[in-house]
């Protein structure tokens, strides 16, 4: 992979990063807010915040991934699995920048 595609990457990953980020304050944000006393908004509130804390989840999930990968261009190593150690696609690394598998791999379910 060419020194442009590497730092692409990098621009695209930290894009996304700064994304998560400002959608992660939003999420707890929302979470921190004043609950209503009625019992049926509540019960409507706890479940809107389950769904807010998948969402968190799932964000922070993705920013270790990321954060991960970026790790990865710092010491050489992005574009190579890092369960088999052979290159992943540059189709694959263009539509998942973070993937740490090539797609035999990721299709595998190795980790």
């Amino acid at each position: 992979m060419p020194m442009i595609a590497f730092e692409d990457a990098r621009k695209r990953l930290k894009t996304r990063l700064a994304e998560l980020d400002h959608r992660l304050v939003d999420i707890e944000h929302d979470l921190d807010e004043a609950k209503p006393a009625d019992f049926e908004e509540a019960a409507s509130d706890r479940e809107s915040d389950e769904m807010l804390e998948e969402l968190g989840s799932v964000g922070l999930l993705e920013v270790r991934m990321i954060e991960a990968a970026l790790k990865r261009l710092d010491d050489g190593t992005y574009g190579v699995c890092v369960s088999c150690g052979e290159p992943i696609s540059v189709e694959r690394l263009e539509a998942v920048p973070h993937t740490p598998l090539c797609k035999t791999c990721a299709g595998a379910g190795k980790h």
